[in-house]
């Protein structure tokens, strides 16, 4: 349980870990890449672990030294695991790795805790079935624990998500290096691309038309290894761009953070409601990063559409936060994506606002959020997830009296020392 209760001033230069979605994805990529790549400033949170974990299973020698040190095998390297992989809470990991497990020439099974169980997995099945691998689950698919036999070399395809979802255009992209010919991804509206940027980064080919993204195969080809440096993690600098916003007394900057476009959604809904937000590019590495830097604002209610949800998906919880502070209404449409998280976040969201004394509604697939009002602390739960629990931190600090939040071990899982910096900052 963690007990809050509002600062006088929030002053200070901030770093947040890692980016979890780079981090993921650097670990998988320099797994099947040929030779030893180097990651730094990887998260050490739960979720990545989960990755690392897995690969080890398969026969990658990953070891932590300043940096962490990963001896890819190859795209065809992996081996046979002992066991079932346990993949936590990682939502991730069980994603990506299915369409990398799509490609080996072996059976695993992967596993995950009570929540990960719950989420829909036929997303990825669907597409990886059509391109050769041997799939099933519980719910006809759906559910995880997964059986997944590797077809060795798959089929292309050319695939429309339902979803605007990163993890399954990614699980495709990366079935697709195992793939004969050409596999096309469209999506209904643009998601985040981690994995463009990082596949261009270890030299493979990625054509990007309008909605539609296109990989070739590799064949007998292989990936080169390469040192990774991970920006900061947007997703988690958010709680503090918040926190600056909603302060009476705030200036906070947060440096060597990601600003990755598709990541920087919440940035642009709060400066629409009139948020004071600098940014300062650096202009160096594969993913864009700089500095922020955000003092206390006034803000106005704003209407924030289906096709922007995908960019700023995690941080809906904290939008909502902010709009009970802002003048008006505030609509957040499209956020059905939310109900399949790690809880169902629409429910957590409403739940821990109103009890803090928050007008807020849901209608259809919209959360309605009618503001200003003043919080008063209470206790809350986290919902054991990780987004919510330090949502409801930051909204402790911002309201009267003290916020206790329970079951809040769940933040290590993208957040380590989440409190230590939070205190760094506090007068």
């Amino acid at each position: 349980m963690i007990t809050i209760k509002k600062p006088l001033s929030l002053r200070g230069d901030i770093t947040v870990p890692g980016d979890k979605s780079i981090s993921h994805r650097a670990v998988m990529m320099a797994s099947i890449a040929k030779g030893q790549s180097r990651l730094k400033n990887l998260l050490m949170g739960q979720d990545c672990h989960s990755t690392i974990n897995a690969f080890k299973s398969t026969g990658i020698s990953i070891r932590a030294k300043e940096d962490i040190i990963v001896e890819g095998k190859g795209l065809r390297g992996l081996s046979s695991p002992i066991d079932v992989l346990y993949l936590g809470n990682s939502g991730t990991t069980m994603r990506l790795l299915s369409g990398i497990l799509s490609g080996q020439n072996f059976k695993t099974i992967l596993t995950g805790d009570s929540s990960l169980s719950q989420r829909p997995m036929d997303r990825i099945i669907r597409p990886l079935r059509l391109m050769g691998a041997d799939i099933s689950g519980k719910d006809n698919g759906n559910l995880a624990p997964l059986s997944i036999k590797g077809a060795g070399s798959l089929k292309s395809i050319d695939y429309k998500t339902q979803v605007a979802s990163a993890q399954v255009k990614s699980a495709i992209m990366l079935a697709a290096l195992y793939a004969d010919g050409k596999t096309t991804i469209t999506e209904p509206c643009r998601s985040r691309d981690h994995t463009e940027r990082m596949f261009n980064l270890f030299g493979v080919d990625v054509e990007q038309k309008g909605l539609s993204v296109s990989v070739k195969g590799l064949a007998d080809s292989e990936l080169g290894p390469q040192d990774i440096d991970i920006p900061g993690d947007i997703s988690s600098a958010a709680f503090f761009i918040a926190l600056g916003v909603l302060s009476d007394d705030a200036q906070i900057r947060i440096d060597n953070c990601g600003l990755n476009p598709t990541r920087t959604g919440m940035i642009g809904a709060l400066k629409r409601m009139g948020a004071n937000i600098e940014i300062i590019s650096d202009g160096k590495g594969f993913e864009p990063t700089g500095s922020i830097i955000v003092k206390n604002s006034s803000l106005k209610a704003i209407k924030i559409k289906q096709e922007d949800v995908p960019l700023m998906i995690d941080e809906i919880p904290l939008i909502s936060l902010c709009a009970t502070q802002a003048e008006g209404a505030t609509i957040i449409e499209g956020i059905a994506e939310l109900r399949v998280k790690e809880t169902d976040r629409v429910h957590a969201i409403k739940t821990n606002l109103k009890a803090l004394g928050a007008s807020v509604e849901t209608e259809g697939d919209s959360l309605i959020i009618k503001g200003p009002v003043k919080l008063k602390g209470v206790s809350v739960k986290s919902f054991d997830d990780h987004r919510i629990a330090m949502m409801s931190v930051i909204a402790g600090a911002i309201s009267k009296g003290n916020t206790s939040v329970l079951n809040t071990d769940c933040i290590d899982v993208s957040f380590p020392g989440f409190m230590d910096t939070l205190s760094a900052l506090s007068k």
